[in-house]
């Protein structure tokens, strides 16, 4: 192991770190936004328009990223339509997360007994302040595990952005190889990297989830 050589890359790895991140997290908000539309479309039942979000979702679940960077960085410019590399990886991160969100948001407001919303209109709330107020935020807290399982997915999904030249953690890993042979030294600080951009998501994940079910159930060491 050579720790000169190894410090020498870390501003390469720290600007790929860099990147990923930016472009990482523009695809989780993303998904998130497009999780959220299709969920309430599913829960609602929309004509028509859940017919829709359900392809979408079968068809982003049911292929790897890999095909779908491809696909919108060499399939559309044969009609027309051409991306940056950036835009690529933000819009494939978001579509394929979208669909896993869809079905991890969708999965929280089903699991919300329709008495709870009866209830809370026959005190006087209106259909959509019971939606917000009441079942809303059990939902959210019931599908906080199951979002950042997705989030943590999302960014370790980083790592096929190289295939379409984006200069990520993969991409600098794989280059300094080919240039200088230092195999060892460079998957460990890839590895290194990795865990620095996953673990406070994890952690945070972790803490939000704790809060949520303390503030739903309370302290029950009290009890």
């Amino acid at each position: 192991m050579d720790w000169g050589v190894m410090l020498s890359y870390l501003p390469l790895y720290r600007d790929a770190l860099l990147l990923t991140l930016r472009i990482g997290w523009q695809g989780v908000a993303l998904a998130l936004a497009l999780g959220v539309v299709c969920a309430l479309t599913l829960h609602l039942r929309l004509p028509v328009l859940r017919q829709i979000v359900t392809a979408y979702i079968e068809l982003f679940r049911n292929t790897p990223l890999l095909v779908q960077l491809f696909f919108l960085y060499f399939a559309l410019p044969k009609v027309g339509v051409r991306l940056s590399p950036d835009a690529c990886g933000t819009l494939g991160l978001g579509l394929l997360g979208g669909a896993y969100m869809a079905e991890t948001f969708r999965s929280g407001l089903d699991n919300i007994p329709t008495i709870q919303s009866e209830s809370a209109q026959s005190l006087g709330m209106t259909r959509l302040q019971a939606f917000r107020y009441v079942i809303l935020p059990q939902a959210v807290s019931s599908s906080v595990p199951g979002l950042v399982a997705n989030v943590v997915f999302l960014l370790k999904e980083t790592s096929v952005f190289s295939t379409i030249s984006l200069m990520d953690l993969m991409f600098t890993a794989k280059d300094l190889i080919g240039m200088y042979a230092k195999t060892l030294e460079c998957l460990t600080l890839l590895v290194v990297f990795y865990l620095i951009m996953l673990l406070p998501v994890s952690f945070l994940g972790s803490a939000i989830e704790r809060r949520l079910r303390y503030a739903e159930f309370g302290d029950r060491r009290t009890v």
